[in-house]
């Protein structure tokens, strides 16, 4: 039975699914009415120092898998059409370098600045986790319109923490770029 989560909230994965080993990671939204905007998914893989552990582990667009494979972004969908998720990143957390302590989920709108684009003109904006083998969602994170005005958000994360991995609803926004987080965090 999937958990529906609220911004703050974290599970501790290891101990729910103690076989958990592979995981989908599912980004949905629709466009409200007339709209059309490109929503970039992307992953950061930091060290304890809270920075990348290389530029290869930055999953985007552009970069479609880490060196390890641990993560894999399945490829960007500019339009936001069709029902369910509208990106997929596949985690599987045995692969994982061990170096990596936290795995970082950031949503951008492309050009938002020059299209004037924000979070606000999207609707029904979610993350889900899906256990790979058995097919079952673990966790929803439903987004709502505190978003509004913003153009970057940290959605969610792993972290490890005493080997024992943890999801987090974070929920941080901000009027940032792709551009923004990269500098963040490399």
């Amino acid at each position: 039975m999937s958990i529906s989560f609220q911004k703050g909230m974290s599970l501790n994965l290891t101990k729910k699914e103690p076989t958990l080993q592979k995981i989908m990671v599912g980004l949905g939204w629709e466009m409200r009415p007339g709209v059309a905007l490109d929503l970039d998914v992307s992953v950061f893989l930091l060290a304890s120092n809270g920075k990348l552990v290389n530029e290869s582990y930055f999953v985007f667009y552009n970069n479609l898998k880490t060196p390890d494979n641990s993560v894999q972004h399945t490829g960007d969908n500019r339009t936001g059409d069709g029902e369910g998720d509208d990106e997929v990143i596949l985690v599987n957390l045995t692969a994982v370098a061990p170096e990596v302590t936290e795995i970082l989920f950031v949503a951008t709108i492309h050009e938002a600045s020059t299209r004037n684009h924000s979070f606000g003109l999207l609707k029904e904006a979610y993350i889900r986790l899906v256990n790979v083998e058995s097919k079952l969602e673990i966790v929803r994170y439903d987004l709502d319109a505190e978003f509004g005005t913003y153009t970057g958000v940290e959605f969610a994360k792993f972290n490890k923490i005493n080997n024992e991995w943890n999801f987090t609803a974070i929920g941080i926004a901000e009027k940032a770029s792709l551009e923004t987080y990269v500098n963040k965090y490399i």
